[in-house]
């Protein structure tokens, strides 16, 4: 997969075996934590939370059901992502009223896209209790939001991406962090070369025109003597 426009592969942070195993790991916390994995309501956040969503619930003893959340409505920058923004649709196969629900997500940054969770899921009804799970959790939090279950916790800057790449999605599984491409320092072109051309010849000057009384007396000392008859 390519990194997007203006980044690159900085470090691998999970291949596909690390990423099979800290799936085990927090499905693992989830089953200890709630034994009665059949009342829980597995809900990806789309798009790669959904299919995380799936292998979670494929590792818990009982299979619990498993929904999809698009929360792109629910966005508070809506109005600055797209004036037509695309959607995939929320599937909730089941009532959560007194259900345990649990979000999935891979990634946790500022907290905004848990926060628009939220606010979708609670249209749907009042579940006993929401927690939330993440592959990543990266820091740079913007609102007061911490996850429950975390795969791995990522030190980053701000500039850089955590990018979670799945098999479902992407062909392969891998989480990677990009940082920013440096931008090639753009080199002036050099300039085109003089013409250099040879020394105009000194054009000596001209010679000033005599007057015509002396070039009639210059004539005439010219002119040959006429003979005499003998």
């Amino acid at each position: 997969m390519t990194p997007p426009r203006g980044f690159r592969e900085r470090l691998c942070l999970m291949d596909a075996a690390r990423l099979d195993r800290t799936l085990s790991r927090m499905a693992a916390e989830i089953c200890e934590r709630h034994p009665d994995t059949a009342r829980l309501l597995l809900v990806g956040v789309h798009t790669r939370g959904v299919p995380l969503a799936q292998r979670l619930a494929a590792r818990l003893p009982v299979r619990p059901v498993v929904g999809s959340l698009d929360i792109t409505l629910y966005r508070d920058d809506l109005t600055t992502i797209a004036p037509h923004p695309l959607t995939r649709g929320t599937a909730i196969p089941v009532a959560i009223d007194g259900r345990v629900v649990i979000v999935v997500d891979d990634v946790l940054f500022t907290g905004r896209t848990v926060r628009a969770a939220l606010d979708e899921l609670v249209d749907f009804g009042r579940p006993a209790r929401i927690e939330l799970a993440v592959l990543c959790d990266r820091g740079h939090r913007e609102l007061p939001i911490r996850a429950d279950y975390v795969g791995e916790t990522v030190s980053t800057a701000r500039d850089e991406i955590v990018e979670v790449r799945l098999s479902d999605e992407d062909g392969e599984d891998s989480v990677w962090l990009l940082e920013p491409a440096p931008v090639p320092a753009v080199t002036p072109p050099p300039p085109p070369p003089v013409e250099r051309r040879p020394a105009a010849k000194a054009v000596p000057a001209r010679k000033a025109a005599k007057p015509a009384a002396q070039r009639a007396r210059v004539a005439a000392r010219r002119k040959p003597a006429p003979r005499r008859k003998r």
